[in-house]
C-alpha cells in the first residue's frame, strides 16, 4: 500500500479513528524532520509520523525505552503517551508524544556556553549508565572508530576540505589509534547534532529524537562537546562530565570530525537542491569542524 501524503486532515482522521479524545486539539506541522514528520498537537503534545524510515523499529524503540529513561534524565525529553498503529488510512506507525519546548539548535544559538556545557554534561552523566542486557545494539554505530570507517571515508571524499584535509585525517587517525572502551555498554543517545537538541534562553533546554538509542561506547555522545557547544567550552564540558579518560576524548574527537563532515555534506546537498539536503546545516558543520581542529 503506498504511503499517503501526511496532512493535518490525515493526522486528525487518524486521531479520530484511534484516539478520539485527542482529535479536537489544534494540529500544525513542525518544519524539519527526515525519518519522521512531526505535528504539534495542542500545546503539550506532538504526533510523530513515520516517513522516510523504512521500518518502524526506531519508533518502537522509543516507545519501549523512553518511559524507562525519561524519569531519571535532568532535561525534558519526548515521552510516548499514545500509540498509533498501521491502518488503511496510513500503513505505518505513529506515536503521540510529549512536546519538548524550545527552538532546535540548528535554528537557534547558545549564548551561555558554560551553562550549556554543564547542562550537557549533567544530562550525559545521567544517561550514561550501564544498560540492561536487552538494550538495543546499533548496527551502524556504537563501535570503536576503527570499526566504523565507511561513513568517515564517504563524507571525507564528498566534502571540499582544501587545506584542512590533512588536519581532519590526523584527528581521525588519532581516534582510530585510541584505546577502546573497556567498561560495560552504557545508554547512548547516538545522534546528538544541532537538529536533535533544543535551546531556550541561550542554553540547552531539551533533547529529542531517541530513535538511534543504543547500548555502547559513550564517546559517541561525548562528540557533542564539539558538535553542539560553542568554541572554547569543550574543556569545561569534559571537566564537568568527569568520566572521560584521554582515550575516550580522543575517540570522541574523531567521531565529532565525522559528524561535522556529515553536517557539511547535508548542507552541500541542500545547496544543490538534493532530497533531504539541509542548507543551514553547512555552516553549523563548518563551525563544528573548526572546533574539532582546535581541540580542547
Amino acid at each position: 500500500m503506498p504511503t499517503p501524503e501526511v496532512t493535518a486532515d490525515l493526522v486528525r482522521d487518524l486521531l479520530r479513528d484511534q484516539h478520539p479524545d485527542l482529535a479536537g486539539l489544534p494540529i500544525r506541522e513542525v518544519a524539519g524532520g527526515w525519518g519522521n514528520q512531526m505535528w504539534r498537537l495542542g500545546d503539550e503534545l506532538a504526533v510523530r509520523m513515520q516517513r522516510m524510515d523504512p521500518t518502524p523499529q526506531l519508533q518502537l524503540k522509543e516507545r519501549r525505552w523512553l518511559p524507562v529513561l525519561a524519569p531519571r534524565l535532568p532535561l525534558p525529553v519526548p515521552a510516548p503517551v499514545r500509540f498509533g498503529e498501521p491502518s488503511e488510512r496510513f500503513p505505518k506507525h505513529w506515536t503521540v508524544m510529549t512536546w519538548v519546548p524550545g527552538e532546535p539548535l540548528d535554528h537557534g544559538t547558545i549564548s551561555r556556553g558554560a551553562h550549556a556545557a554543564d547542562t550537557l554534561a549533567d544530562f550525559l552523566r545521567a544517561l550514561h549508565v550501564e544498560a540492561p542486557a536487552d538494550a538495543p545494539i546499533a548496527a551502524d554505530r556504537g563501535a570503536h572508530p576503527r570499526d566504523c570507517t565507511g561513513g568517515f571515508e564517504e563524507f571525507f571524499k564528498a566534502v571540499a576540505l582544501d587545506s584542512l584535509a590533512d588536519d581532519v585525517r590526523a584527528v581521525r587517525d588519532d581516534a582510530v589509534a585510541a584505546r577502546a572502551w573497556e567498561g560495560p555498554p552504557v545508554w547512548v543517545h547516538g545522534d546528538l547534532h544541532p537538529a536533535n537538541v533544543v535551546v531556550s534562553e541561550g542554553t540547552l533546554s531539551g533533547i529529542v529524537d531517541f530513535g538511534d538509542l543504543f547500548a555502547g561506547d559513550p564517546a559517541w555522545d561525548l562528540a557533542a562537546a564539539w558538535v553542539l557547544l560553542p568554541t572554547g567550552t569543550a574543556a569545561r564540558f569534559f571537566e564537568s562530565y568527569a568520566r572521560a579518560d584521554e582515550a575516550a576524548i580522543r575517540r570522541a574527537r574523531g567521531l565529532a570530525a565525522t559528524k561535522s563532515l556529515f553536517l557539511i555534506l547535508m548542507g552541500q546537498n541542500g545547496d544543490q537542491g538534493l532530497p533531504g539536503g539541509k542548507p543551514h546545516w553547512g555552516p553549523a558543520g563548518r563551525a563544528a569542524l573548526e572546533r574539532v581542529l582546535r581541540g580542547l
